[in-house]
This record gives C-alpha cells, sequence and structure tokens, in this order.
C-alpha cells in the first residue's frame, strides 16, 4: 500500500506516521521539514509548502498513484480544493482529518453522532465542515473515495496540557504549589479527551478500507469524564494531596478575560462528548490509552524538559481568581 501524509510529523500525524511504518507501508510525508521529527523510521519525503498550491499539486501529481493520501493538516477551504485538484485521478482514496468543532455547541443529542447537523459559529468549524463539503464533492464526482474523521480534544506525550484558561502551564505549579486553580462552571460538565495514538489507529484502519469509503467518522475518548474528575487526576498524577477549585460561571469569565477564556465560552462549557459506535464497527476503532495513563505521560516529559512555568510568572492567572472572588468582574471588561 502506497500512502502520502500531508504533514506526517505533528501530533497525530507523528503517530500515524509511526503506525504505518510499523506496519512496512510504502509511506512518504509531504511537508516543508520544519518540525523535529519524532519517527521511528525514515519514510520517503517530499518537501514544499502546501501553499503554493501550482508547486504542491505538481508533486503529488508526479509522485503517484497513491492508494491513500491523508490530509492532517487542512483547516482551509482554499487548500482543500488544491488537495481535491492534486488527488484527483491519482488517488485511490483521500482522508481528511476534520474536527468535532464542525458540530453546534450545544449539539440538539448526546453523545453526539456523525448525523448531526453541522452548525459550527467559529472559524475552525465552519471551515473545516467547507472542507469536508470538497471532498465529498469529489466523492460524488467519482475523482477519489473520500473518509472524514472527526476528531475532538486530542493530546500526546509531548506538548501543553489544556485548561480552563488556555494552555499556560503554570496552572500545574499552582496544583503543585496548594494553590487554587480556575475551572469552568461547577465542574461537572462531561468531557473526554483521547490520546494521539488512539486517535491515530483510526486513520490508519480506515487506509484503504472500503468500508470507510463516503463515511464520517467520530474518533474520540469513550472515557467521559467531569471537569473536576480531569484536573483531579492530573492533581493524583502530581502529588498534590488536596485539590484546590475556584468555580467560576463561564459568562463570568468571559467578562473577566476573553482572550484567556475563549475556549470556555465556545466549547468547553458544553457537553465535549461522543458517539464512536460506526469507527468501532467499521474501523474496529479503541481506546487503549486511559487518560491517567496518558496524561501521566504528558506530565512526565513536561517535567523533564522543564516546560512547567512557576505560577509566580503568570499573574494573570492570580488576578482573574481575585476579580471573581472580590466580586469585581461587571469593570473589568
Amino acid at each position: 500500500m502506497k500512502v502520502l501524509i500531508i504533514g506526517g510529523t505533528g501530533l497525530i500525524s507523528t503517530e500515524i506516521s509511526n503506525q504505518l511504518i510499523e506496519r512496512n507501508v510504502d509511506l512518504t510525508l509531504y511537508n516543508r521539514g520544519e518540525t523535529k521529527s519524532r519517527l521511528k523510521g525514515e519514510p520517503n519525503k517530499i518537501r514544499g509548502d502546501r501553499k503554493d498550491h501550482s508547486q504542491f499539486e505538481e508533486a503529488i501529481r508526479y509522485s503517484g498513484p497513491w492508494d491513500c493520501i491523508i490530509d492532517i493538516n487542512c483547516s482551509d477551504p482554499g487548500d482543500a480544493e488544491s488537495m481535491h485538484r492534486a488527488a484527483r485521478g491519482v488517488a485511490t482514496q483521500l482522508i481528511f482529518c476534520s474536527t468535532s468543532n464542525v458540530y453546534p455547541k450545544p449539539a440538539s443529542n448526546y453523545p453526539v453522532k456523525e448525523d448531526e447537523p453541522l452548525g459550527a459559529k467559529f472559524k475552525n468549524g465552519i471551515d473545516k465542515a467547507a472542507c469536508e463539503g470538497i471532498h465529498f464533492t469529489a466523492h460524488q464526482q467519482g475523482d477519489y473515495k473520500a473518509t472524514v474523521l472527526r476528531p475532538g480534544h486530542t493530546y500526546g506525550d509531548i506538548g501543553m496540557i489544556l485548561h480552563s484558561l488556555g494552555s499556560n502551564s503554570s496552572f500545574l505549579d499552582r496544583m503543585k504549589k496548594g494553590k487554587s486553580i480556575c475551572v469552568h462552571g461547577d465542574g461537572y460538565g462531561l468531557w473526554s479527551a483521547c490520546h494521539a495514538s488512539d486517535v491515530a489507529r483510526g486513520f490508519v484502519s480506515a487506509c484503504n478500507n472500503e468500508k470507510s469509503y463516503g463515511k464520517i467518522y467520530n474518533v474520540t475518548s469513550d472515557e467521559w469524564i467531569t471537569w473536576k474528575q480531569y484536573y483531579e487526576v492530573i492533581a493524583a498524577i502530581l502529588n498534590v494531596p488536596e485539590l484546590e477549585i475556584t468555580n467560576i460561571p463561564t459568562q463570568v469569565l468571559t467578562e473577566i478575560n476573553p482572550q484567556r477564556s475563549a475556549q470556555c465560552e465556545r466549547s468547553f462549557q458544553y457537553p465535549g462528548i461522543y458517539d464512536n459506535l460506526r469507527a468501532r464497527e467499521d474501523l474496529n476503532y479503541r481506546c487503549e490509552i486511559s487518560l491517567r495513563e496518558g496524561l501521566e505521560r504528558n506530565l512526565n516529559w513536561l517535567i523533564s524538559e522543564q516546560k512547567i512555568v512557576p505560577c509566580e510568572e503568570d499573574p494573570e492567572y492570580d488576578e482573574i481568581i481575585d476579580t471573581f472572588l472580590e466580586g469585581k468582574w461587571n469593570s473589568a471588561v
């Protein structure tokens, strides 16, 4: 099987690449070569910038044909149109990495299924939905077989850990020092976070899989937790004896600091749980890494790489909590 990944060295795509390498697939990566590689082998490489559409399309056509192209890093409809032109006639299958952000928030039913009417209200979800439409139009025209996968909150062995006030790691230092952390809402909203290696298994299983042609799949975690439990898992890994939490309503957080609470406003305040049944049936999709194991691996990397920011270097965090506790948020915007 001859597979091309557009990207191949990012959070999810590194795991896809490594799993395909383990299967001795004839793998090629197309990227700019600027991201440090964590690959376990040496796939073929094509250097280029997909934003240069003419060069990109020529390179994909010239190096084909392909049994499968996985477009992992596209969120621009113009780039999706370019991908369509490049893959038409030279790819049997095109797998597009979309996102759960294409769904409306809140959704009409939970857990969210793939047939939920789309209704994103911010750019990433709107653009990803447009890209999906481009590839399904190509599928209907017979240009290639299109498959769409929709990951949700995905994390890996490296990188920052998402939380209510963004991705700054100072909240971890706060935990360790016994200082209160901010949790949006009452902390009992349902959420799910999936390790990148589990998400990647969905992509790998969809490759050259006729069951996946013309279909959409959620590839998210089945381990549904509350946000309070999410932070409790992190605290347990860090050996924090007693977790201190300040619950702040999302609307109030938005008034106090709209930039740092942006993810809460558009996403975190709503349930983030999805139905993976279709992927289980067609792709034998299973999550093998528990949240505890995955976050422990992530935290070990943050600690070993000295990536945890001292909380003293993030005074804004204290200002947000103090503003709420002092009831001053109406004048904080």
